[in-house]
């Protein structure tokens, strides 16, 4: 990506807008329905901050609720675009902080160790390091601060004396992707600071699983989304329920792969295959991720869980000193490669998050699905 600089409202801003006009979409995982008022409001100031004040035609008296929406969008007057961006990103966050509220997180203390964990439950037993997504009420969407906790889960879990280390989810959710309430707040230093915040994060995110030292094996209990999916071509072992599916829609909405899946995925599952994913948003069932290499194996949802830990219960007898020795003979080869294509998928993501493209793409996505 060049120096220049576009105007305002399509360059830096756009960062801003990838990010939280899919916030909008969330709120039909709301539990609580916000009401025809509060989602008109959102209505009007989505159209304020994207187009300014209303100077479309009034509609006719008997077309009701485009009469509503265009009386919601007119009532705002002519308040900035600035202005009504954060009134929007305030508006939807008091509803998630409102909700969230409502639903306590569980916290875990880990065996043996003074950390603590607010979005994670992390467990130590039979030899067994288990780090649980724990927002099963939000499908175990990754918050800021759910990305901070694994990582140092991850990075806890690299050091005590159990011999593998476990990844799943709460809920019937393994992971939803991304949780984009994140992004509502912009900072001080403006939209670039976020983004290169953003991709601070999500490169240190995925070093932690290229550098884990141990076994570490993803039992996905449910659907998958994502990042939760982008990554698992750096475990070791993948294991899934039936009814798990697997979906990485990026081109959707103008952005590009990460967790070095632009690596992992042809590799496991040849070119053309890797593309129906990572370019053609194909979605796939736990059969069809198995029969791609993706997933190590796939169990009936009756038995997945009583099966799964029975076996690995039995991994984690064998020699820890020996399956981890192994296991970095096996990365050594590769790891330099993945940290670089770790670092080449963060800049280009950066570089999409700026762009007309993902701008035009991620608004086209909302307004297909936003329905009041």
């Amino acid at each position: 990506m060049g120096t220049e600089r576009t105007e305002p409202r399509t360059g830096l801003y756009h960062v801003y807008f990838c990010w939280d006009f899919r916030i909008s979409h969330k709120l039909s995982t709301l539990k609580d329905d916000p009401g025809n008022e509060v989602k008109l409001k959102i209505y009007a100031l989505f159209k304020q901050a994207t187009q300014g004040p209303c100077n479309a035609p009034k509609p006719g008296m008997l077309d009701f609720v485009n009469k509503a929406k265009w009386d919601a969008w007119k009532s705002l007057g002519s308040i900035s675009q600035d202005e009504a961006r954060q009134k929007y990103c305030d508006l939807i966050g008091s509803l998630v902080e409102e909700e969230t509220g409502s639903s306590a997180q569980v916290s875990a203390q880990p065996a043996g160790s003074g950390a603590t964990y607010e979005t994670l439950l992390v467990t130590k037993e039979d030899d067994i390091t288990t780090i649980k997504l724990n927002r099963p009420a939000k499908k175990n969407a990754i918050t800021t601060e759910m990305y901070n906790e694994i990582i140092a889960a991850l990075e806890q879990a690299a050091t005590d004396d159990s011999v593998i280390t476990v990844v799943t989810g709460a809920g019937d959710f393994y992971c939803s992707g991304n949780d984009l309430t994140n992004f509502t707040k912009i900072p001080e230093n403006g939209v670039e600071e976020m983004a290169r915040r953003g991709a601070d994060l999500l490169r240190k995110y995925v070093n932690a699983y290229i550098d884990f030292p141990k076994p570490l094996v993803a039992v996905v209990n449910g659907p998958a989304v994502g990042v939760s999916v982008t990554v698992l071509g750096l475990f070791d072992l993948v294991y899934a329920t039936e009814r798990a599916t697997f979906h990485t829609p990026f081109s959707q909405l103008g952005q590009s792969a990460e967790g070095c899946s632009s690596y992992t995925f042809p590799k496991l599952m040849g070119a053309a295959k890797a593309s129906e994913m990572l370019l053609f948003n194909k979605k796939l069932t736990a059969v069809q991720a198995c029969e791609l290499g993706l997933v190590t194996e796939v169990f009936p949802d009756s038995s997945f869980q009583s099966e799964v830990w029975t076996r690995l219960k039995a991994y984690a007898k064998l020699p820890r000193n020996s399956l981890a020795l192994s296991k970095q003979l096996i990365r050594s080869v590769e790891k330099e490669r993945l940290h670089a294509v770790n670092d080449a998928e963060v800049e280009r993501l950066m570089e999409r998050w700026m762009s007309d493209e993902c701008f035009n793409a991620v608004m086209s996505f909302f307004q297909a699905k936003a329905k009041l």
